[in-house]
């Protein structure tokens, strides 16, 4: 006779797995005319973990960061494995805030990097991809968001 617990493995097993799912993915077109892949980061815990635990971000893509609304989004680096380059946009998806090539964080406390102006979304890709793509203040990174 199988007791319980067995039978919730199963769903235990399902639920794991639901967490783990990639998030959805959309265009990203950048000032330079080239379109990434970007990773949307809608929920908390997608936001929260960021590029943490990668071992690298594949060429071509990055990651979106929708936030609630306009804030002072800040940014870190803890448990990350390679140096990025952080964008911060604001509503009209246009550049308000660059930072090149932050450094992973090996040892705490980590430094913080924070727009100098409110911001809506926030973009991680690869270190000097923000330079070779004209990711530049003013300019606009294009892209719709799934209703």
């Amino acid at each position: 006779m199988l007791r319980p617990a067995v039978y919730a493995l199963p769903a235990l097993l399902f639920l794991a797995l639901s967490a783990l799912a990639a998030p959805p993915e959309l265009p990203l077109k950048l000032p330079s005319g080239r379109t990434f892949t970007a990773e949307l980061m809608v929920k908390p815990e997608d936001r929260q973990m960021g590029v943490m635990f990668r071992a690298s971000l594949p060429a071509g893509r990055a990651l979106l960061f929708v936030f609630d609304g306009l804030d002072f989004h800040s940014i870190w680096m803890k448990n990350c494995r390679f140096p990025i380059d952080i964008v911060w946009l604001d509503e009209q998806q246009r550049v308000v805030h660059v930072v090149e090539a932050a450094p992973p964080c090996a040892k705490e406390p980590c430094a913080v990097y924070e727009p100098l102006q409110r911001a809506l979304y926030v973009v991680e890709m690869n270190s000097g991809q923000a330079r070779r793509e004209k990711v530049e203040l003013g300019r606009r990174l294009e892209f719709t968001l799934p209703r």
